[in-house]
């Protein structure tokens, strides 16, 4: 039965969800990670009463962060609350049990992230969780929808399964694409390659100890880097082009599967997230060149992230969209 107070909630927590990602992508790209260096106190005070005035710097932002992270865990708890109290669905209950475990693990993790100074494997298990999280309320939203309960049934099961094993391969592609992303970011790789289409003016640039030298002095020339920084190394250059070069495979990929779902006879509510994923992917791969030809500029680098998330938001949705319209005989609880 479609409660439309409930998904509403559901939806609200995903919107939510993504506004969190947004200032999470805030944090990272003003380097603000460690602008609070305690948890879960706020230098020492509480951090619900920590004084706006001395919200200052980067501590705008990873305060901010702290506080809109325990928003949406509380709209979580609200959320698991009324999905117990009203969902007659047993595995939509449970998917929300998950959500309310992988949100309090959330805030753990970015708890010990700032208490062990931003350790890269933590940091990029902290970013993936909340892709991963947002996916799920999104689903939670998509689930307790009048299309997934009720209009669903009138559209005509496609002949083979053929959108529906390629949404499935669509949506990993851009999981693991997420993955590079955060591990460039953790790694601090996203400027390792400063310049676009070309790497150094190569299509593989040398790893050479002398030319590794060179590029570093190019950054300095460039003020990417200063002097007294450490250098780039030879890792990051190829974590970076590992990430432009799938970005390569994903724009083209979801490019073509965009187009077969939007020129498809499925209904319009999956018309309308094929032509979704088109301009996403491509929002996403122009982005991208502009967070490395504007030498990560703020917006630019956080609308990167968000976009990211949206992507793979999308592609999961449409895949359980066909999936519903190909195999369901009906909801069960």
């Amino acid at each position: 039965m479609y409660h439309k107070n409930l998904h509403r909630f559901s939806l609200f927590t995903a919107c939510c969800t993504g506004v969190l990602i947004f200032i999470g992508g805030l944090v990272t790209s003003t380097n603000s990670g460690l602008s609070v260096p305690d948890w879960p106190t706020t230098f020492g005070e509480n951090m619900f009463t920590y004084p706006i005035h001395k919200w200052v710097g980067g501590v705008q932002y990873e305060h901010g962060h702290r506080l809109f992270a325990s928003f949406v865990g509380f709209l979580t708890v609200v959320l698991t609350i009324l999905m117990w109290k009203f969902e007659r669905r047993k595995w939509v209950r449970t998917l929300t049990y998950f959500a309310l475990f992988a949100v309090i693990l959330q805030g753990v993790l970015g708890g010990v992230t700032v208490l062990l100074k931003l350790p890269p494997i933590i940091s990029i298990a902290h970013g993936m969780l909340a892709q991963s999280f947002f996916c799920i309320v999104s689903c939670l939203a998509l689930f307790t929808s009048r299309w997934w309960i009720e209009k669903s049934s009138t559209i005509q099961k496609p002949k083979n399964l053929i959108l529906f094993k390629l949404s499935l391969f669509s949506a990993s592609v851009v999981f693991i694409q997420l993955f590079f992303g955060a591990l460039m970011r953790h790694t601090y790789s996203g400027l390792a390659i400063p310049d676009f289409p070309l790497s150094y003016n190569q299509f593989f640039p040398s790893l050479m100890q002398e030319d590794l030298l060179h590029y570093n002095q190019q950054l300095v020339a460039l003020g990417i880097k200063h002097p007294g920084d450490r250098p780039i190394m030879a890792y990051q250059i190829i974590v970076h082009l590992i990430h432009r070069s799938w970005a390569y495979i994903v724009t083209a990929l979801l490019a073509f599967f965009g187009f077969r779902i939007s020129k498809s006879n499925l209904g319009e509510a999956i018309q309308f997230f094929g032509m979704s994923i088109i301009g996403l992917v491509f929002a996403q791969f122009f982005l991208g060149i502009l967070t490395v030809v504007s030498q990560k500029i703020v917006v630019v680098t956080t609308a990167h992230v968000f976009i990211g998330a949206l992507t793979l938001m999308a592609t999961i949705l449409l895949a359980l969209m066909l999936g519903k319209i190909s195999f369901d005989n009906g909801e069960q609880s």
